[in-house]
């Protein structure tokens, strides 16, 4: 009810919680309803994991260590449309196992240099961004992988 999932500090609300507290025949003011209540649970929930953060870490010595200010901004720019390129040219409707494994080294790649770059330079809205699309790239894959039916798309060997 309070939104948690079984990864720390990611919540879900509303449909994607699937709390069944209406059961499977509910209004959709019934799913709204669960919804505004659950959110409030939820908000209550974070608010207090995020005070309790605050005091417990309040002096953790955690700085940026040796990062410093990146001025190859055009790096983040060329990795991101790479990682789209790979997920479009070998992960797209029509899949095969050969696109699928060169697209999983292609992603492997460029998240070990991803993780390079986040390790030396100053972290920026946009760096977390293509750590977490690339990431979710490499779910696709693997996630792709394992599965022998997709609709849509063929698997071919």
């Amino acid at each position: 009810m309070d939104g948690r999932t079984a990864l720390e500090g990611l919540y879900a609300c509303g449909e994607a919680a699937c709390t069944g507290l209406h059961g499977a025949n509910r209004l959709a003011s019934n799913s709204l309803l669960e919804a505004l209540v659950c959110s409030r649970e939820m908000a209550r929930g974070i608010a207090g994991v995020e005070s309790r953060a605050a005091r417990e870490g309040a002096d953790s010595g955690l700085g940026d260590g040796d990062a410093v200010p990146s001025d190859e901004a055009i790096v983040v720019e060329h990795n991101w449309n790479e990682v789209r390129t790979v997920m479009w040219d070998y992960v797209g409707i029509v899949r095969t196992n050969k696109r699928l494994d060169r697209a999983l080294r292609r992603i492997g790649n460029l998240r070990q240099e991803i993780r390079d770059y986040y390790l030396h330079y100053l972290v920026t809205a946009d760096i977390l961004e293509l750590r977490n699309i690339a990431a979710v790239g490499e779910l696709i894959i693997r996630s792709a992988m394992m599965s022998e039916e997709r609709a849509g798309s063929a698997l071919h060997t």
